[in-house]
């Protein structure tokens, strides 16, 4: 008896893996643009009509002894349908990225058996872990694009209209009060 196996989709249709001890001590400029097979899948995860033009232009620094920082910017040309009059319309997406990497922290506490007690800065963001001494650049770029792109698209120039309320001719209680005694409707055929 064979087991059927489940292939599951990757979380990001786009990987490019990066080994901190890949990065020299001066950084390392990277371009990253996905294919068009990749395209179509970020353009299904993100619920696009279509997506082209995709770019993440990145700088990526070491950061401290182990770590990494990321900062670039992402474009792409996306189709999307307006939601006030459901057209299809074109939009420039060009999302800022800065990120910071480090290895998941130590337990301290491992010799005593309690929880360290960890004092975070509150006026600054956390970096985000670097599991395995690499950062996929590739999630990097589909995270940056989920973010750019409006969850509301309105196409240039649309504008909503309120539509005009009813005529009093036109309520329920107008229409009752013209049927004739008796509750019959007459059909003038």
């Amino acid at each position: 008896m064979t087991k059927d196996r489940i292939e599951e989709a990757p979380p990001f249709p786009v990987s490019r893996p990066l080994a901190v001890t890949a990065v020299p001590p001066g950084g390392l400029d990277l371009t990253i643009q996905p294919t068009e097979a990749q395209c179509a899948v970020l353009a299904q995860q993100n619920k696009l009509r279509a997506l082209a033009g995709v770019e993440a232009r990145l700088h990526v620094s070491r950061s401290g002894a182990e770590g990494l920082e990321v900062s670039g910017v992402l474009r792409a040309r996306v189709r999307q349908t307006c939601v006030l009059t459901l057209e299809d319309f074109d939009a420039d997406i060009e999302e800022p990225v800065h990120l910071r990497f480090a290895p998941l922290p130590a337990h301290a506490a491992a010799q005593s058996g309690a929880e360290s007690l960890q004092i975070v800065d509150l006026d600054e963001d956390a970096p985000d872990p670097l599991i395995g001494g690499v950062v996929d650049l590739g999630a990097v770029l589909c995270e940056f694009l989920a973010l750019g792109i409006d969850p509301y698209p309105r196409r240039p120039g649309a504008q909503f209209v309120e539509p005009a309320p009813p005529s009093v001719e036109d309520s329920p209680f107008a229409i009752l009060q013209r049927r004739p005694a008796g509750g019959a409707e007459t059909d003038d055929r």
